[in-house]
């Protein structure tokens, strides 16, 4: 399946496709001539797949470069993003060669970052390997790399040339992983695609495994027509962050150890609907079914700290607060969501006491 992404400063395919990843030589031929590649990804997926991405790459005839990361948020930094910086300055990496990044979300924020900067912007190539990056942070051009004040508070809006999305990646991620990715395709359901929604409320996380091809598409689908309506985040693209205000406070409040992003996400939906319903703004039978879908995915909805006031401080340092207001996302309804503005006691409220 292809899927073109047409936005106001760039034109670029989302191949979705088992197997596709194989086909990698032909597809960067047909679309790009670099004389060098630069490929980023992370250890986890090079133990798993490097002898078969070497051997991808060398199919180009040309010369290349691999450079391997640990996994995990911690990579995902200034001084990551210096490191990368001076070995494609070492490698003489120019503005006509290529950078490919093959992993996770971390390394596709983390390459998307370095490809837009360096040099003003070389030319780069997303291939996710997880759920979460598939249906998610592959497609948009949103690059960016953490600060010890809050996550992706650094970075800029690149978009790829190509992304390539091969769903056999998949069958080597654990359940924790698959699960990560699951509570952003909950997120998409919600705010835009009530189909979706039925299609993850009759299944589980086992048997959305036979249709997760279709899965992604829909996902991909949903954040192509945002992001051309809305590019830069100025208006409906901010629907996207729907559970990303807590969740990425709460992912920050445990320096990314205790929780993986997709599990801060499903913690700050439910979290974020659950203060709605104490302020009357939601029904508390539209939390319940939400809320049932969340769980059936084996993802968390609380956490014994939620109450804690330090979350307020990774709010306050959120992109979303402007002039003093956080911007956050509301489900009225399956598949219906809106953009409002809400003062800090709308957290503090909750935070403090609940309802």
């Amino acid at each position: 399946m292809k899927i073109n992404v047409q936005t106001k400063l760039s034109s670029y395919d989302i191949i979705i496709e088992k197997g596709i990843f194989l086909n990698l030589d032909k597809l960067i031929r047909d679309r790009l001539n670099p004389q060098k590649v630069f490929v980023i990804t992370d250890k986890n997926v090079w133990n798993e797949y490097g002898t078969k991405i070497e051997k991808i790459i060398e199919a180009l005839n040309i010369e290349y470069f691999i450079n391997v990361v640990d996994p995990g948020e911690e990579s995902k930094s200034i001084s990551s993003a210096e490191s990368i910086i001076n070995q494609l300055v070492e490698k003489s990496i120019g503005r006509g060669d290529l950078i490919i990044a093959i992993g996770g979300g971390v390394v596709g924020d983390l390459s998307g970052f370095v490809s837009s900067i360096y040099m003003r912007g070389v030319d780069f190539i997303n291939i996710p390997t997880t759920l979460l990056s598939q249906v998610d942070s592959s497609v948009g051009g949103k690059t960016g790399v953490n600060l010890e004040l809050g996550k992706n508070l650094v970075g800029t809006f690149y978009q790829p040339k190509l992304v390539v999305i091969d769903p056999d990646f998949l069958k080597s991620l654990n359940d924790r992983v698959f699960r990560d990715g699951m509570a952003e395709v909950i997120k998409y359901a919600l705010i835009k695609n009530r189909t979706l929604f039925e299609i993850l409320a009759n299944n589980d996380i086992d048997s959305i495994r036979n249709y997760i091809e279709t899965v992604i598409a829909m996902c991909c689908n949903i954040k192509k027509n945002i992001i051309q309506n809305d590019e830069f985040d100025k208006g409906e693209r901010m629907l996207l962050n729907f559970g990303h205000t807590l969740g990425h406070a709460i992912e920050s409040y445990y320096s990314y150890e205790k929780y993986t992003h997709g599990e801060g996400v499903a913690i700050g939906m439910h979290r974020i609907l659950e203060l709605a319903v104490g302020q009357n703004m939601i029904s508390k039978e539209l939390l319940d079914s939400i809320d049932t879908v969340i769980k059936n995915y084996g993802l968390p909805v609380y956490d014994e700290n939620i109450l804690n006031e330090e979350l307020l401080e990774f709010i306050k340092h959120d992109k979303k607060n402007i002039d003093g207001k956080i911007k956050i996302v509301l489900v009225d309804d399956i598949g219906k969501s809106k953009i409002m503005d809400v003062e800090m006691d709308f957290f503090r409220g909750g935070l403090l006491g609940g309802y």
